[in-house]
């Protein structure tokens, strides 16, 4: 069984090294669907995967981060010296932003985000199974947890602006980081009180 949210966002980027030379040599913008598909073991005291009012929180939270926002691989100094100067929202990442390779950062992510979760009305090992990733109305990358081999992500190479971690309010992505560096629970749900 499967559960689906819905996310979107503006964000702009280049695809070094694409064939197409207008995505590899122009920044240019999508408005992105980010499917997010979570599975478990088990259903909670409520009878469900994961109640959707949980996604409100840090997951939402994060992924609003790229909203309207520059994201730019790490390799690409050109394109991060102008992230750094020109946007106050921007985020550097160890890894190509094509659509392929966003997909299976967010899986990455988000299960990693989950991992660091003390759930607290039963929930069973609630991970994300996959995630689709549309830049444009007819298309899309999916990624699943089964492709998380294809890309070495390195957390400590994942920069997020200032002016993003200050809208979360706190720093999502380093507590996270955080959380599984110390193999500790960071985000903690609320205590839901059986009402029968």
């Amino acid at each position: 069984m499967e559960i689906r949210k819905e996310f979107k966002f503006e964000v702009a980027h280049i695809v070094r090294n694409c064939t197409s030379g207008r995505c590899s040599h122009s920044i240019h913008g999508h408005s992105v669907i980010l499917e997010v598909f979570f599975t478990s073991d088990k259903l909670d005291n409520g009878q469900m995967i994961m109640d959707f009012g949980l996604m409100k929180d840090n997951i939402k939270d994060f992924i609003d981060g790229f909203d309207h926002c520059l994201v730019a691989w790490d390799k690409d100094s050109d394109l991060v010296d102008i992230a750094k100067k020109y946007s106050d929202r921007h985020i550097i990442l160890p890894i190509n932003t094509s659509a392929e390779a966003q997909a299976i950062f967010f899986v990455k992510v988000l299960n990693d985000m989950l991992r660091v979760t003390l759930f607290n009305n039963g929930e069973g090992n609630v991970k994300v199974s996959r995630v689709k990733y549309h830049e444009t109305r007819t298309g899309y990358a999916q990624a699943t947890i089964d492709d998380l081999h294809l890309l070495d992500i390195d957390y400590d190479k994942c920069i997020f602006s200032e002016q993003i971690k200050n809208e979360w309010g706190y720093n999502i992505f380093g507590k996270m980081v955080e959380g599984i560096k110390e193999n500790k629970k960071i985000f903690i749900n609320p205590v839901v009180i059986k009402q029968v």
